[in-house]
């Protein structure tokens, strides 16, 4: 009976957060471990999919990485990095194409629809979705690499609007029509920014931001977040995933989250728990 009255409460404890979020719009950046790990990708569609029957709206945009680094060696083709960006000829655009807009986008859509949900897949380019001029690093030319400029939300929204899941892989288009290589935490607070989100939610590696002695910041603003940076507590890979959390609320998306995809179910924790799981970063 205890076991039975803890699932109850359960649900009492999500209901007005359930309630709160009703027909509001998630942005969620699906990428690293969770989609690596075979039980992790399964808590993922889940977590989608029941976002979905109990009336939010969820948005996906997945990254992809690791699988366009593992193609790209298996056809000998080597990578150069510069700023953590990966260095984007025609040749490698096409291998990033077939891998984003291909491979990984079909097995996210597949993913979803055997969790009992209804997918469609999209690219940035699709309806000149993702508008993008190319990116300089320190004045390298990273070749096809996109700095997001704009997004156009209404392919998005006649996908959604129609019942189904937006699945969207980060590639962009320039004014020529030519096709980029797009960060997907960039991608995934453009998108959130231009559909008026109520959430970004970003899966990562990680507990979330930590403090200078290591523990997880449960939450912190704006002027926190840029205080911790300045500081150095914030570092490394964490800071450009901080400044898309900080563009996304500062036009418009009312919070955002870094969580831990490495949990099982996650999204759920961090969304309908009192406590959450990662850290809430707001205006």
């Amino acid at each position: 009976m205890k076991d039975l009255i803890d699932k109850a409460e359960i649900l009492v404890e999500a209901l007005p957060y359930i309630r709160r979020f009703y027909d509001k719009i998630f942005v969620i950046k699906y990428g690293g471990s969770a989609m690596s790990d075979a039980a992790l990708r399964a808590s993922f569609a889940v977590d989608v999919v029941l976002l979905k029957f109990i009336g939010l709206r969820p948005v996906i945009v997945h990254g992809g990485g690791p699988q366009i680094a593992r193609t790209l060696e298996r056809l000998g083709v080597e990578s150069t990095f510069v700023g953590g960006l990966r260095v984007t000829d025609d040749q490698t655009m096409e291998v990033v194409e077939m891998v984003l807009g291909g491979k990984v986008n079909r097995e996210i859509v597949a993913l979803v629809q055997r969790g009992g949900g209804r997918a469609i897949g999209l690219t940035g380019s699709d309806g000149g979705m993702i508008r993008v001029t190319r990116r300089l690093v320190d004045d390298h030319d990273l070749g096809r690499v996109g700095k997001v400029i704009a997004v156009e939300p209404s392919p998005i929204a006649a996908v959604a609007e129609a019942g189904f899941i937006p699945v969207i892989a980060p590639i962009g288009v320039d004014d020529d029509g030519v096709t980029h290589n797009v960060n997907a935490d960039e991608a995934a607070g453009a998108v959130a920014r231009a559909l008026h989100a109520e959430k970004l939610i970003l899966l990562t590696d990680v507990e979330g931001v930590l403090d200078a002695q290591g523990a997880l910041i449960r939450q912190l603003d704006v002027t926190e977040a840029r205080k911790h940076i300045a500081e150095g507590a914030i570092r490394g890979g964490m800071i450009p995933k901080i400044e898309c959390c900080i563009a996304a609320v500062e036009e418009g998306v009312a919070k955002t989250h870094i969580v831990d995809g490495r949990i099982l179910h996650a999204i759920l924790l961090e969304v309908f728990t009192d406590g959450g799981v990662g850290t809430l970063l707001t205006r």
